[in-house]
């Protein structure tokens, strides 16, 4: 998939409180009808018409080559609903702002898709989102539990996942690997071997991008979520146990097993804290490699592709995040983009309908850059054998947890220099002082979830 820096998006959400207070908006220059889309790209045979009509107008974040894509499962929606119109508006990474500024001005879109559960349940709780309780049985039927609670709100669906981000994925330099004479690693106890392993061999083991702070909240979520299970993983989320407690110690204790070799980081310690994401992967499988493994989410695979020549499978390569204790090997940090509804006309419940089956997501998964958790979806129908392996993984996970950071308040897990980001980067350039980065965490968890 295309890659959208999370920072983008996270700032927005801190504009959240201040656009509230803005006047209505219209939906700016960014249309573009779904009709506009190449009618060829599904040759998926339509069902029969139905005889619902009228008009939906659905905003995202997504523009370029994913708003094409969108725009060709709208346009599959119409084979089978010809008297319904669809017009698709991208809001970029501004969608934050212009959607709550439409809301607060009576003048939202029919749907939007958004990436963050806990905006939805802000505009659910404010009462402008409608349930969809009429999309109960086809997400019952397309979608494992731990998905569609990620859209019900005090015993009401609001959401319906369409698009998901697998987080829980290791890239690696297959030469070095092959060079070092190592597989991917199933424990996290085999990983830090493999570690040792590539470092005598005569490259360090990891590319860490430290300057964002993002990615340490994904590995040290990886990790948590393996080691103290689901239900403490939703505690912790929800600050219903403090930073303090001692499942989040122990968990960056093995956090920083990672961290403790600085000649097995590229750049070290320090200088991985001037690495961004996007170098992160480049040094990894640039001709002259830095380092052999990045720990991210399968979004690194465009990045391989815009800024280097490797090829998948010689190469790049992926395996799961390691399992650790006695975890499930199917276990899945990961994102996604939910769709909601402002409005519930005949016309707006066929599509939210239509949007939970596996024909749509089919669609858009034939084009590439597209991960569903749709359980129904064949797996053939993605072209590569790398998207293949990482989706796949995302439908179907026996646990499933939602990115905790994008969770918790924005200036808790999602401020730049601030909360949780900053103290896992404080915690890469010194990772021996665990109770020292506990009570920092828990101190500015606790500030972030009162106000």
């Amino acid at each position: 998939m295309t890659y959208r820096p999370r920072w983008t998006l996270l700032l927005c959400s801190l504009l959240l409180s201040l656009a509230m207070t803005v006047s209505a908006c219209g939906g700016g220059d960014g249309d573009k009808g779904a009709g506009n889309a190449d009618p060829g790209a599904d040759k998926t045979a339509a069902p029969a018409a139905s005889d619902v009509s009228g008009e939906v107008s659905i905003t995202a974040v997504w523009s370029g080559p994913e708003q094409e894509a969108f725009e060709a499962v709208l346009e599959g929606f119409k084979k089978s609903n010809p008297g319904v119109t669809t017009s698709y508006n991208s809001g970029g990474d501004q969608l934050v702002t212009v959607l709550s500024t439409a809301v607060e001005g009576g003048n939202p879109p029919d749907l939007a898709v958004l990436a963050q559960p806990g905006l939805a349940q802000d505009f659910a709780k404010k009462g402008a989102l409608k349930p969809i309780d009429y999309a109960s049985d086809a997400l019952t039927e397309n979608f494992a539990e731990d998905w569609i609670k990620l859209g019900n709100f005090d015993g009401k669906q609001y959401g319906v996942p369409f698009k998901g981000a697998n987080k829980s994925t290791v890239w690696h330099n297959v030469q070095a690997f092959e060079d070092a004479g190592i597989e991917p690693a199933a424990t996290f106890d085999e990983f830090l071997e493999n570690a040792a392993t590539l470092k005598e061999s005569g490259v360090p083991a990891f590319s860490i991008a430290g300057a964002d702070g993002w990615t340490l909240t994904d590995l040290f979520e990886n990790l948590y979520l393996r080691m103290a299970g689901p239900e403490k993983y939703d505690q912790l989320a929800k600050h219903e146990i403090p930073w303090t407690d001692e499942s989040v110690k122990q968990t960056l204790t093995e956090m920083g097993k990672v961290f403790a070799d600085e000649e097995n980081i590229a750049g070290g310690n320090r200088g991985a804290l001037q690495v961004d994401f996007p170098k992160s992967v480049s040094q990894v499988f640039s001709e002259s490699p830095k380092a052999a493994i990045v720990i991210e989410g399968d979004f690194v695979a465009g990045v391989i592709a815009d800024s280097t020549k490797a090829k998948p499978g010689e190469g790049y390569d992926v395996s799961p995040f390691p399992a650790v204790g006695d975890s499930s090997e199917n276990t899945v940090v990961g994102g996604g983009d939910m769709v909601v509804a402002f409005s519930d006309t005949p016309a707006v419940q066929a599509l939210v309908k239509y949007l939970a089956t596996a024909e749509a997501a089919e669609i858009w998964a034939k084009r590439g850059g597209f991960a569903s958790p749709n359980k129904n979806l064949d797996p053939s129908v993605y072209p590569d054998d790398i998207t293949r392996k990482t989706a796949s993984a995302l439908a179907e996970a026996e646990v499933f947890r939602f990115d905790m950071s994008d969770l918790a308040p924005a200036d808790f897990g999602g401020t730049p220099g601030r909360g949780e980001w900053k103290i896992l980067q404080d915690f890469l350039r010194d990772s021996k002082d665990i109770a020292g980065t506990t009570k920092a965490l828990e101190k500015a968890a606790a500030k972030a979830f009162k106000s």
